[in-house]
């Protein structure tokens, strides 16, 4: 068996030089960097704890404060310093987006390649099951999973991964199983190389860049299905902070206070756009469909 004959892997030489050279990919980059720096830095960056009440934090009526020099995105209904809880909050968005995108991972990788490779009656079962997944509305199977569970961070990073490992499992399937048709693996097959050898050496390489591109716009969908979760009161409970429970216990003030909505959700909706801008380019970049057009 020659080199000629090996497939080349998805993933090009010079890939993380193409992709510093699309501006879009660096803003995204650039956000998220951003938002990783503030939430680790969050007691640096701000006087007042998530969960503290100040006694000069509402109006004499008892409504929040707009934003200003002493809070400066104001407070919320209870007095507490917002920059802070969506600060803080950040922590809680990433922390459930790398968690349970990478069970995710795990859980979709080991699905669709061993159904891809194996197929049979192993296939068969395995994408089956993923098809009975696909069935369930994804919000909807979190909703009752999260309400069978106490919610909490950890168990909310468990639940999105059981209702979005799902998509992975399919494409890694298709993929997979064109690999596994390959005249390199039937050579391997024929020199005596186990399963193991096959799938650790010749399959899994290849499915790196499918994998990492996945991984990085599966961040995405995390980060607007726990806020989604976290509004509907079925998330990360409070006082924790988390960005859709700050939307969802100050959604009263939606007319007289919407600096308590506007500002965390414009933090959602930046975080999903800087992993869906960093996933895109990843996709072009590690496309070897896509060499020598940038």
């Amino acid at each position: 068996m020659t080199d000629a004959s090996l497939p080349k892997i998805a993933a090009p030489r010079g890939a993380l030089a193409r992709l510093m050279r699309r501006k879009l990919a660096l803003f995204g980059i650039a956000l998220i960097v951003l938002t990783v720096g503030a939430a680790i830095a969050a007691p640096w960056l701000t006087s007042y704890a998530p969960q503290e009440q100040m006694f000069d934090g509402l109006t004499i009526e008892g409504a929040p404060l707009p934003p200003g020099d002493a809070f400066v995105l104001g407070t919320d209904l209870l007095g507490r310093d917002l920059f802070s809880r969506i600060l803080y909050g950040a922590r809680t968005s990433l922390i459930i987006g790398v968690v349970a995108n990478g069970l995710a991972l795990v859980i979709g990788t080991l699905v669709g390649v061993t159904a891809g490779y194996f197929r049979g009656w192993i296939g068969t079962v395995l994408m089956r099951f993923t098809d009975l997944m696909m069935a369930f509305p994804a919000l909807l199977l979190a909703i009752c999973l999260a309400a069978i569970f106490q919610p909490s961070l950890w168990i909310v990073a468990m639940v999105i991964a059981l209702v979005n490992w799902v998509q992975t499992a399919r494409v890694l399937y298709t993929e997979t199983t064109s690999l596994a048709e390959r005249e390199f693996i039937a050579a391997e097959r024929t020199l005596g190389a186990g399963h193991g050898r096959i799938l650790f050496l010749h399959i899994l390489p290849h499915l790196v860049p499918t994998i990492i591109v996945w991984g990085t716009l599966g961040i995405s969908t995390t980060v607007l299905l726990e806020a989604t979760l976290s509004f509907l009161g079925v998330g990360v409970q409070p006082p924790t902070p988390s960005w859709g429970n700050i939307i969802f216990e100050n959604q009263t003030y939606f007319q007289s206070a919407p600096w308590l909505v506007f500002f965390p959700g414009a933090a959602i909706l930046v975080l999903a756009l800087a992993f869906n801008l960093v996933g895109d380019a990843l996709r072009d970049v590690l496309d070897p469909t896509q060499r020598g057009r940038d």
